[in-house]
């Protein structure tokens, strides 16, 4: 229904009118906000501001649903959601975009229109001037709201306070702010200064990442064709944070790696530019997820055997041979990443938490018998909840005698009970940012 009318009268090119379907095909649908903004692409002029008027929406979303709530005299049916989340549009913009308040109404009851709702125009040109007469009397009334102040569903938010009582503002805080352009150096290539020095040259300004020897943090998020050598693999674009997986799993050159849930394939790219020689299988259960990592190791010119197998069910797909390495980037609530993915607070529900745990599990216990004796596993999440993580891995070591963790001695991230964490509120400084990982090394025991 959104996507037919938000292309009629001339609409398909307009970006607020872009962005309503994204933010349908997230809140409605309960697609993810990438899946929401390749629906809405086609034909796309103005992808830089649907993308913002997306995003910001939804960092913002349960902020911009109290504002509006203050100031609707009843909710809109279901069938007239579009012009609901067109509301949101317009108020994210009034609050948190510099565009004239004048040109934000008059577009914004423009799209109103082109969606084929004419009577609508005069709901959404009250609403928004209203906000724009009483915008410090309604912000004042919110100021003791925390969920309007923090904008995370208040489940997320316990959840995160409850796992650190201590930190839970900074993260939460941290996951509003717009993250930074993390580029990953392949430094069998080049050396990370000279890439610096490259990026200076271009007058794009960068900074070497403190805790990660292969990131470059941009100052200014850049398309790839900007960036010198991107499409000869000489760089690739990943946080910091997930850089640190192939540097803990002490490769050598010949092993035999495992790297499960592969998809898209960064890390993957990564073990070969640490050591060119690996024998290395990538393993996802996702087949269009699974050509990413094709389409990465292409550009990167490097080549693994590319396996599409459930990590729970081995017998489907494993050829007998025991893997020296595996990498188990586990699925996880990916709440770590929420500052990247904001569509994140919304398509999560606190059952998942559960069904997450359950299926973490039963990978570890179906690849621990792939890995031979003396050999190691790095477990690696994009989670910052305990359960997910260093709780659920000390189980795991309880009941597997062969099962010995190898701590990890590092500057990032703090001690846990098993691995480290590192939290997406920790670092201020931008040469320091991450997203929010937990790694774990366990060896395998004769």
């Amino acid at each position: 229904m959104v996507t037919k009318h938000a292309h009629k009268n001339g609409m398909k090119d307009n970006a607020r009118a872009r962005a309503v379907v994204v933010l349908d095909a997230v809140l409605h649908d309960g697609r993810s906000l990438s899946a929401g903004l390749l629906l809405a692409e086609s034909g796309m002029v103005e992808r830089a501001l649907v993308m913002e008027l997306s995003y910001g929406t939804l960092r913002w979303l349960p902020r911009l649903e109290s504002i509006a709530a203050l100031m609707l005299h009843k909710p809109l049916r279901d069938k007239d959601r579009d012009i609901y989340y067109l509301i949101l549009i317009g108020l994210y913009q009034l609050i948190y975009m510099r565009v004239p308040p004048y040109a934000v109404v008059d577009e914004t009851v423009a799209v109103s229109r082109g969606l084929g709702k004419a009577w609508a125009s005069g709901l959404v040109n009250s609403m928004l001037r209203n906000f724009q007469r009483k915008r410090q009397a309604i912000e004042s009334s919110l100021s003791e709201d925390v969920d309007a102040t923090y904008a995370h569903p208040v489940w997320l938010r316990k959840a995160i306070e409850q796992a650190w009582p201590d930190d839970w503002v900074s993260i939460v805080t941290v996951n509003q702010m717009r993250p930074p352009m993390v580029l990953r150096v392949n430094l069998t290539r080049q050396s990370r200064q000279d890439y610096l020095r490259q990026l200076k040259e271009l007058g794009l300004a960068a900074i070497p990442h403190a805790h990660v020897g292969s990131a470059v943090v941009l100052e200014q998020p850049v398309d790839v064709s900007q960036l010198p050598g991107f499409d000869s693999g000489c760089v690739s674009v990943q946080d910091a944070a997930a850089q640190l997986a192939p540097t803990l799993l002490d490769l050598k050159p010949g092993l035999r790696v495992l790297d499960a849930c592969a998809a898209p394939g960064g890390k993957t790219g990564h073990l070969f530019e640490i050591e060119p020689s690996l024998d290395v299988v990538a393993l996802d259960i996702d087949s269009g997820r699974l050509q990413r990592v094709a389409e990465n190791l292409q550009r990167l010119d490097y080549i693994a055997k590319l396996v599409c197998g459930d990590a729970v069910d081995t017998t489907s797909w494993w050829d007998g041979e025991l893997f020296d390495r595996v990498l188990l980037d586990a699925p996880c609530s990916a709440t770590g990443v929420i500052r990247r993915h904001p569509d994140i607070k919304y398509l999560r529900k606190p059952d998942d938490i559960t069904a997450l745990m359950k299926t973490q599990v039963l990978i570890i216990q179906s690849l621990w018998p792939l890995l031979k004796p003396g050999g190691r596993l790095v477990y690696a999440t994009c989670s910052i909840l305990p359960q997910e993580n260093n709780v659920h891995l000390a189980q795991f070591i309880s009941t597997h005698e062969d099962a010995v963790e190898i701590k990890i001695d590092a500057e990032w991230g703090r001690a846990m009970s098993v691995g480290r964490q590192i939290l997406n509120g920790s670092y201020q400084e931008s040469s320091e940012s991450m997203d929010g990982f937990f790694y774990a090394c366990l060896v395998k025991q004769s």
